[in-house]
């Protein structure tokens, strides 16, 4: 096992990590302070936000998805110099974003107390969640499409405008929740309504600086609305090979997570709050972890893209011993920062008491959840090897994770703490999965791209 020395290598990494682990940060910050300001109106509304954002989390996954898993494409295009196919995938990420944006905002219009009913039987809590759905709708294409846009953007070294988009979202978010919250400046007094409509000004302004200079002033990809009419076809194969399995695995996680909200939403809104709160905090603590992770993706894609296999392999195990070292750093602060942020929290003694031990067992699953994230979201992804993760995938979430998940909180009333450890023990498998899969070098697949068809077009 041979780890990289070479300090552009750390250069490179930290360039791409940072940024992202900032943006990141900014964005776990709002909704902590959405939490906060809705959690102020108690635990019935602090419930209804969390079960309805569920549903958005399931698209924003997706959409993640989508994103990742054209940039295993268009960074190692970006590393062939091959501009023709790069713009070819980014063409079909976008339609198959506005399809799925589509896709998930019709029901948020129309079905929306279905939606709420399949997270909890509380018809007080479903109430909260079918206000919230009446303003958020919007957000599905905006989000998707700056999202989507922005990963593009990261898989080719741009990531200083997305930090400068979030910073600015962070404080339209907190202004405006502010405002239509708890009615401030002569606006009504909306509480969760008025959490939903500051969401959708921030997700105005995020779309309207990334899409802004994403289709009107990059220069390094190009890429303008025109582009969105390009024939795909010679490139479409091979999208659906390498990014298609990427879309499936990250959308079997949303649904994963969707399902294990539900099993929460049944043990009771105590538990669902006390998630709620510890969630975020989870988030907070491994900001760092999105930022490795992304950078392992774009690092591998480029190195391979030039032909190096022996350097990508030791890549590969550098970034693997850093998720180790992340993941017990991130648990270590959870454990340190656990009580003062429960404490923020205008909830009953009970809620208070569940989300300790849950924070108790995030502080163990975060190691294994940082290492596998980095490897297999990260590195293998950006090697191409996107059917193997998707198998996995699917394997340790649906066959272990959620089944002992829901025996663990609905027939064996275990407590709390290994309630949420047997939801999350896919993370453990699949840490230990990870370290097989890199020590075989088949991670590494060949990506052809489209320069003979584009010459020929």
């Amino acid at each position: 096992m041979g780890l990289v020395m070479d300090k552009t290598f750390y250069k490179q990494a930290v360039a791409i990590a940072i940024p992202i682990s900032i943006q990141s940060m900014i964005t776990i910050g709002v909704n902590l302070m959405d939490n906060i300001m809705v959690g102020s109106l108690g635990e019935t509304v602090l419930s209804g936000t969390s079960l309805a954002n569920q549903y958005v989390s399931i698209f924003h996954i997706c959409c993640m998805g989508i994103g990742m898993g054209t940039s295993v494409l268009t960074a190692r295009f970006w590393g062939m110099r091959d501009m023709e196919a790069l713009k070819k995938s980014v063409t079909l990420m976008l339609r198959f974003c506005i399809g799925l944006a589509m896709l998930f905002t019709i029901p948020a219009i129309f079905l929306s107390s279905m939606l709420m009913r399949m997270y909890t039987p509380d018809n007080t809590v479903i109430a909260q969640g079918i206000l919230y759905y009446r303003w958020i709708w919007p957000c599905f294409l905006l989000q998707g499409l700056s999202l989507t846009c922005t990963i593009v953007l990261r898989s080719v070294g741009q990531v200083k405008l997305p930090l400068y988009s979030s910073i600015g979202a962070f404080f339209v978010n907190i202004f405006f929740n502010y405002i239509f919250i708890f009615g401030k400046f002569g606006m009504p007094r909306m509480e969760i309504q008025g959490a939903a409509i500051g969401t959708l000004i921030a997700r105005l302004f995020e779309f309207g600086v990334i899409c802004g200079y994403f289709f009107l002033k990059d220069t390094k990809i190009s890429y303008r609305i025109r582009d969105l009419q390009k024939k795909c076809g010679d490139l479409f194969s091979e999208y659906i090979n390498i990014g298609v399995p990427v879309f499936v695995s990250d959308a079997l996680l949303a649904l994963g997570s969707s399902a294990v909200a539900m099993i929460m939403g049944r043990i009771g809104k105590e538990f669902v709050s006390a998630n709620s709160i510890t969630f975020v905090t989870q988030q907070l603590s491994t900001v760092m972890i999105q930022g490795v992770c992304q950078a392992g993706c774009i690092v591998t894609g480029h190195t391979l893209g030039r032909g190096e296999r022996k350097k990508a392999q030791e890549q590969a195990w550098t970034f693997l011993i850093l998720g180790i070292l992340i993941g017990a750093a991130a648990g270590v602060v959870i454990l340190f920062i656990n009580e003062a942020v429960i404490g923020c929290y205008n909830i009953k003694e009970e809620t208070k008491e569940i989300a300790r031990q849950l924070m108790s067992a995030i502080s163990i699953i975060v190691i294994f959840q940082s290492t596998n994230s980095i490897m297999m979201k990260g590195v293998l992804r950006g090697g191409g090897d996107t059917k193997f993760l998707m198998v996995a995938d699917i394997l340790f979430l649906w066959v272990v994770s959620v089944p002992l998940g829901a025996l663990a909180g609905l027939y064996w009333h275990l407590s709390a703490f290994w309630i949420y450890f047997f939801l999350k023990i896919d993370q453990v498998l699949k840490a230990f999965w990870c370290v097989f899969r890199l020590k075989s070098g088949k991670w590494m697949k060949g990506i052809s791209g489209s320069m003979k068809s584009a010459i020929n077009e």
